[in-house]
Protein backbone atom coordinates (compact mmCIF):
# COMPACT_ATOMS: atom_id res chain seq x y z
CA UNK A 1 0.00 0.00 0.00
CA UNK A 2 1.34 3.75 -0.68
CA UNK A 3 -1.16 6.63 0.41
CA UNK A 4 -2.24 8.76 -1.38
CA UNK A 5 -0.95 12.68 -0.51
CA UNK A 6 -3.24 15.41 0.67
CA UNK A 7 -1.76 18.10 -1.16
CA UNK A 8 -2.65 21.19 1.04
CA UNK A 9 -0.38 23.36 -1.40
CA UNK A 10 -3.04 22.79 -4.50
CA UNK A 11 -5.92 23.27 -1.89
CA UNK A 12 -4.50 26.72 -0.55
CA UNK A 13 -4.14 28.05 -4.29
CA UNK A 14 -7.86 27.28 -4.79
CA UNK A 15 -8.69 29.13 -1.83
CA UNK A 16 -6.53 31.99 -2.64
CA UNK A 17 -8.43 31.81 -5.96
CA UNK A 18 -11.83 32.42 -4.42
CA UNK A 19 -10.47 35.07 -1.98
CA UNK A 20 -8.63 37.31 -4.97
CA UNK A 21 -12.56 37.66 -6.25
CA UNK A 22 -13.92 38.45 -2.75
CA UNK A 23 -11.15 40.86 -1.75
CA UNK A 24 -12.14 42.60 -5.30
CA UNK A 25 -15.77 43.03 -4.69
CA UNK A 26 -14.31 44.00 -1.00
CA UNK A 27 -12.60 46.75 -2.60
CA UNK A 28 -15.36 48.16 -5.18
CA UNK A 29 -17.83 48.38 -2.30
CA UNK A 30 -15.54 49.97 0.24
CA UNK A 31 -12.58 51.80 -1.97
CA UNK A 32 -9.92 50.12 -0.16
CA UNK A 33 -8.47 46.85 0.40
CA UNK A 34 -9.13 44.45 3.45
CA UNK A 35 -5.92 45.17 5.42
CA UNK A 36 -3.61 42.68 8.44
CA UNK A 37 -1.17 44.09 10.39
CA UNK A 38 1.62 41.93 11.71
CA UNK A 39 3.93 42.15 14.82
CA UNK A 40 7.18 40.42 14.76
CA UNK A 41 9.51 40.86 17.88
CA UNK A 42 13.39 40.38 17.30
CA UNK A 43 15.07 38.59 14.53
CA UNK A 44 14.31 34.61 15.20
CA UNK A 45 14.79 33.46 11.30
CA UNK A 46 11.92 31.25 11.65
CA UNK A 47 9.63 33.59 12.46
CA UNK A 48 10.69 35.72 9.64
CA UNK A 49 10.44 33.46 6.98
CA UNK A 50 6.98 32.47 8.22
CA UNK A 51 6.07 36.86 8.37
CA UNK A 52 7.15 36.68 4.72
CA UNK A 53 5.45 34.07 3.42
CA UNK A 54 2.27 35.37 5.29
CA UNK A 55 3.09 39.14 3.82
CA UNK A 56 3.62 37.24 0.01
CA UNK A 57 0.16 35.38 0.41
CA UNK A 58 -1.47 38.55 1.31
CA UNK A 59 -0.08 40.37 -1.51
CA UNK A 60 -1.22 37.65 -4.06
CA UNK A 61 -5.02 37.52 -3.09
CA UNK A 62 -4.89 41.64 -2.77
CA UNK A 63 -5.00 41.76 0.80
CA UNK A 64 -2.96 44.95 1.88
CA UNK A 65 -0.11 43.93 4.83
CA UNK A 66 1.98 45.42 7.03
CA UNK A 67 4.61 43.89 9.15
CA UNK A 68 5.70 46.05 12.13
CA UNK A 69 9.22 45.01 13.45
CA UNK A 70 10.18 45.46 17.16
CA UNK A 71 13.04 44.96 18.89
CA UNK A 72 13.84 41.52 20.86
CA UNK A 73 14.66 44.00 23.76
CA UNK A 74 10.67 44.98 23.85
CA UNK A 75 9.30 44.14 27.60
CA UNK A 76 5.53 43.25 27.77
CA UNK A 77 3.66 46.13 28.51
CA UNK A 78 5.92 47.88 25.47
CA UNK A 79 4.31 44.93 23.29
CA UNK A 80 0.59 45.84 24.62
CA UNK A 81 0.85 49.12 24.36
CA UNK A 82 1.49 48.88 20.57
CA UNK A 83 -0.88 45.99 20.16
CA UNK A 84 -3.46 48.83 21.49
CA UNK A 85 -2.54 51.37 19.21
CA UNK A 86 -2.89 49.14 16.30
CA UNK A 87 -5.97 48.24 16.98
CA UNK A 88 -6.95 52.36 17.22
CA UNK A 89 -5.89 52.29 13.40
CA UNK A 90 -2.63 54.21 14.73
CA UNK A 91 -0.94 52.48 12.13
CA UNK A 92 -3.66 52.86 9.33
CA UNK A 93 -6.55 50.49 8.91
CA UNK A 94 -6.30 47.27 10.99
CA UNK A 95 -8.62 44.90 10.13
CA UNK A 96 -6.44 41.72 11.07
CA UNK A 97 -4.06 42.01 13.73
CA UNK A 98 -1.55 39.33 14.25
CA UNK A 99 1.04 38.92 16.71
CA UNK A 100 3.91 36.19 15.56
CA UNK A 101 4.84 33.43 17.93
CA UNK A 102 6.83 32.96 19.62
CA UNK A 103 7.49 35.69 21.57
CA UNK A 104 10.61 35.99 23.69
CA UNK A 105 11.02 34.10 27.23
CA UNK A 106 10.50 37.36 28.92
CA UNK A 107 7.17 38.53 27.57
CA UNK A 108 3.79 37.41 28.82
CA UNK A 109 2.38 36.24 25.55
CA UNK A 110 -0.98 35.67 27.08
CA UNK A 111 -1.01 39.33 28.04
CA UNK A 112 0.24 40.41 24.50
CA UNK A 113 -2.50 38.20 22.93
CA UNK A 114 -5.16 39.16 25.09
CA UNK A 115 -4.37 42.95 24.04
CA UNK A 116 -5.73 42.28 20.28
CA UNK A 117 -9.02 42.93 20.35
CA UNK A 118 -11.10 39.73 19.43
CA UNK A 119 -13.13 41.42 16.33
CA UNK A 120 -9.49 41.59 14.88
CA UNK A 121 -8.13 37.95 16.25
CA UNK A 122 -7.70 36.38 12.88
CA UNK A 123 -5.34 33.95 14.68
CA UNK A 124 -8.40 32.86 16.60
CA UNK A 125 -6.64 32.71 20.05
CA UNK A 126 -8.66 35.56 22.04
CA UNK A 127 -10.24 33.31 25.10
CA UNK A 128 -13.50 35.42 23.30
CA UNK A 129 -12.80 33.74 20.16
CA UNK A 130 -11.69 30.56 21.79
CA UNK A 131 -14.91 30.15 24.09
CA UNK A 132 -17.02 30.86 20.41
CA UNK A 133 -15.52 28.09 19.16
CA UNK A 134 -15.89 25.62 22.25
CA UNK A 135 -19.92 26.74 21.94
CA UNK A 136 -20.33 25.78 18.06
CA UNK A 137 -20.52 28.77 17.14
CA UNK A 138 -17.16 30.29 16.01
CA UNK A 139 -15.84 33.79 15.02
CA UNK A 140 -12.07 33.32 13.89
CA UNK A 141 -10.64 29.73 14.32
CA UNK A 142 -6.91 28.93 14.55
CA UNK A 143 -5.96 28.35 11.44
CA UNK A 144 -4.11 25.74 11.62
CA UNK A 145 -6.71 23.54 13.21
CA UNK A 146 -9.06 24.96 10.66
CA UNK A 147 -6.56 23.84 7.82
CA UNK A 148 -6.80 20.74 9.20
CA UNK A 149 -10.31 20.21 8.70
CA UNK A 150 -10.20 21.77 5.36
CA UNK A 151 -8.11 19.09 4.13
CA UNK A 152 -10.13 16.32 5.40
CA UNK A 153 -13.63 18.00 3.36
CA UNK A 154 -11.79 18.86 0.57
CA UNK A 155 -10.39 15.42 0.31
CA UNK A 156 -13.56 13.60 0.83
CA UNK A 157 -12.50 11.63 4.25
CA UNK A 158 -15.17 10.53 6.18
CA UNK A 159 -15.01 12.11 9.65
CA UNK A 160 -18.89 11.41 11.07
CA UNK A 161 -18.19 8.20 13.74
CA UNK A 162 -14.86 8.00 12.55
CA UNK A 163 -11.90 8.06 15.42
CA UNK A 164 -9.97 10.75 15.62
CA UNK A 165 -6.63 10.87 17.74
CA UNK A 166 -4.75 13.89 18.05
CA UNK A 167 -1.37 14.13 18.95
CA UNK A 168 -0.62 17.70 20.74
CA UNK A 169 -2.78 19.36 23.42
CA UNK A 170 -1.93 23.18 22.36
CA UNK A 171 -4.41 25.92 22.31
CA UNK A 172 -2.93 26.57 18.60
CA UNK A 173 -4.10 23.19 17.23
CA UNK A 174 -4.90 19.87 19.41
CA UNK A 175 -7.57 21.71 21.24
CA UNK A 176 -9.39 23.39 18.29
CA UNK A 177 -8.75 20.88 16.30
CA UNK A 178 -10.33 18.56 18.67
CA UNK A 179 -13.50 20.60 19.71
CA UNK A 180 -14.05 20.96 15.28
CA UNK A 181 -13.89 17.22 14.68
CA UNK A 182 -16.65 16.49 17.30
CA UNK A 183 -18.90 19.24 16.70
CA UNK A 184 -22.46 18.40 15.61
CA UNK A 185 -22.04 18.84 11.61
CA UNK A 186 -25.35 20.32 9.40
CA UNK A 187 -26.96 17.68 7.49
CA UNK A 188 -25.26 16.57 4.53
CA UNK A 189 -22.15 18.09 5.61
CA UNK A 190 -18.35 16.35 6.51
CA UNK A 191 -15.86 17.46 9.10
CA UNK A 192 -17.54 16.41 12.27
CA UNK A 193 -19.06 14.22 14.27
CA UNK A 194 -16.04 12.59 15.15
CA UNK A 195 -14.99 10.37 18.39
CA UNK A 196 -11.82 12.03 19.20
CA UNK A 197 -9.08 11.34 21.52
CA UNK A 198 -6.20 13.67 23.07
CA UNK A 199 -2.97 12.70 23.69
CA UNK A 200 0.20 14.49 25.01
CA UNK A 201 3.46 13.80 27.04
CA UNK A 202 1.64 11.98 29.99
CA UNK A 203 -0.37 9.52 27.94
CA UNK A 204 0.16 5.94 28.42
CA UNK A 205 1.37 3.94 25.74
CA UNK A 206 1.09 5.78 22.78
CA UNK A 207 1.46 3.62 20.11
CA UNK A 208 -1.64 1.84 21.14
CA UNK A 209 -3.75 4.53 21.25
CA UNK A 210 -2.64 5.78 17.65
CA UNK A 211 -3.41 2.60 16.41
CA UNK A 212 -6.89 2.83 16.74
CA UNK A 213 -7.26 6.13 14.79
CA UNK A 214 -9.31 6.17 11.57
CA UNK A 215 -7.82 9.69 11.73
CA UNK A 216 -4.39 10.20 13.36
CA UNK A 217 -2.84 14.25 13.29
CA UNK A 218 0.42 14.49 14.75
CA UNK A 219 0.85 18.09 16.56
CA UNK A 220 3.66 18.23 18.90
CA UNK A 221 7.14 19.17 17.39
CA UNK A 222 8.98 16.33 17.48
CA UNK A 223 11.06 15.19 14.56
CA UNK A 224 9.15 11.92 12.98
CA UNK A 225 7.56 11.08 16.44
CA UNK A 226 5.05 8.41 14.48
CA UNK A 227 6.21 5.75 13.28
CA UNK A 228 5.06 2.84 10.75
CA UNK A 229 4.00 0.66 13.53
CA UNK A 230 2.31 3.30 15.33
CA UNK A 231 -0.28 3.40 12.12
CA UNK A 232 -3.32 1.71 11.79
CA UNK A 233 -3.39 0.09 8.36
CA UNK A 234 -5.26 2.23 5.87
CA UNK A 235 -5.77 5.05 8.48
CA UNK A 236 -5.52 9.01 7.72
CA UNK A 237 -2.35 10.38 9.05
CA UNK A 238 -1.93 14.47 8.98
CA UNK A 239 1.48 16.01 9.96
CA UNK A 240 1.17 19.41 11.12
CA UNK A 241 5.11 19.47 12.70
CA UNK A 242 7.60 21.36 11.15
CA UNK A 243 11.26 20.46 12.33
CA UNK A 244 14.63 21.44 10.80
CA UNK A 245 16.98 18.29 10.78
CA UNK A 246 20.27 18.48 9.58
CA UNK A 247 18.87 21.52 6.95
CA UNK A 248 16.10 19.96 6.00
CA UNK A 249 12.53 20.39 6.81
CA UNK A 250 10.93 17.52 8.08
CA UNK A 251 7.71 16.63 10.51
CA UNK A 252 5.87 14.77 13.45
CA UNK A 253 5.63 11.86 11.10
CA UNK A 254 8.35 9.42 9.67
CA UNK A 255 6.85 9.80 6.38
CA UNK A 256 8.98 7.36 3.88
CA UNK A 257 7.63 4.51 6.47
CA UNK A 258 4.42 5.61 7.45
CA UNK A 259 3.27 6.14 3.45
CA UNK A 260 3.75 2.32 3.31
CA UNK A 261 0.73 1.42 5.85
CA UNK A 262 -1.26 4.55 5.73
CA UNK A 263 -4.81 5.36 2.98
CA UNK A 264 -4.13 8.79 2.82
CA UNK A 265 -0.88 11.31 4.06
CA UNK A 266 0.23 14.60 4.20
CA UNK A 267 3.52 15.85 3.21
CA UNK A 268 5.79 18.06 5.01
CA UNK A 269 6.68 21.17 3.26
CA UNK A 270 3.47 21.19 1.18
CA UNK A 271 1.12 20.06 3.30
CA UNK A 272 -0.72 21.91 6.31
CA UNK A 273 1.61 24.66 6.24
CA UNK A 274 0.54 26.52 2.97
CA UNK A 275 -3.09 25.96 4.65
CA UNK A 276 -2.55 27.76 7.48
CA UNK A 277 -1.65 30.94 5.86
CA UNK A 278 -4.63 30.25 3.32
CA UNK A 279 -7.18 30.38 6.43
CA UNK A 280 -5.16 33.34 7.68
CA UNK A 281 -6.06 35.33 5.11
CA UNK A 282 -9.79 34.04 4.57
CA UNK A 283 -10.27 35.15 8.21
CA UNK A 284 -8.76 38.88 7.56
CA UNK A 285 -11.01 39.46 4.86
CA UNK A 286 -13.71 38.11 7.25
CA UNK A 287 -12.85 40.44 10.22
CA UNK A 288 -12.78 42.84 7.40
CA UNK A 289 -16.19 42.24 6.11
CA UNK A 290 -17.20 42.00 9.79
CA UNK A 291 -16.01 45.08 10.66
CA UNK A 292 -17.44 47.51 7.91
CA UNK A 293 -20.85 46.01 8.31
CA UNK A 294 -20.98 43.47 4.72
CA UNK A 295 -21.39 40.41 7.32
Amino acid sequence: MTAQLLDGRGLAQRIEATLRDEVQTFAEMFQRRPRLVVVLVGDLAASASYVKSKAAAAARVGIDAEVIPVPVTADTSELVALVQAIARDEHGPADGILVQLPLPPHVDTVAVLDAVPPDRDVDGFHPENAGLLSQGRPRFIPCTAAGVQRMLIDAGIETAGRHAVIVGRSDIVGKPLALLLAARSPAGTNGGDATVTICHSRSSDLPAITRQADILVAAVGRPRLITADMVKPGATVIDVGINRVAGKLVGDVDFEAVRTVAGWISPVPGGVGPLTVAVLLCNTVLAAELRLGRR
